[in-house]
């Protein structure tokens, strides 16, 4: 797997885990920002388990779940700035690490059935 979307996802992973400390200090907020927790460190240990699929089918469904887990992540991210958890700065930043994350992934599973047929 390529190193670069491995070194994407655990930056973005240490970006939400830097994030639900502040929310849970800061706002005493932490159920939402544990779903955030949970989808966004998730990316990447849905890559790692990736990397030892059983098989390429296999590979394309896991990159395909830590997907699911970006978009997932996306949803706590908006909720939070709506209910005016997040600053601006966070909210932002930490959403344009999730997009760029989410195309990786997308680019990533393109490839991997490109490669596959």
């Amino acid at each position: 797997m390529d190193q670069g979307i491995k070194r994407k996802s655990r930056e973005f992973g240490v970006k939400v885990v830097n994030l639900h400390k502040q929310l849970s200090a800061r706002k005493k907020e932490t159920v939402m920002s544990e779903e955030l927790l949970r989808s966004g460190a998730g990316v990447g240990a849905d890559l790692v388990k990736a990397e030892c699929a059983m098989g390429k089918n296999d590979q394309i469904t896991r990159v395909h779940m830590a997907l699911q887990k970006c978009v997932e992540a996306k949803y706590w991210l908006e909720l939070l700035n709506d209910t005016a958890y997040l600053t601006e700065f966070e909210y932002n930043d930490t959403l344009k690490s999730c997009d760029e994350m989410a195309k990786l992934l997308v680019a990533l599973i393109k490839t991997l059935r490109a490669a596959n047929q």
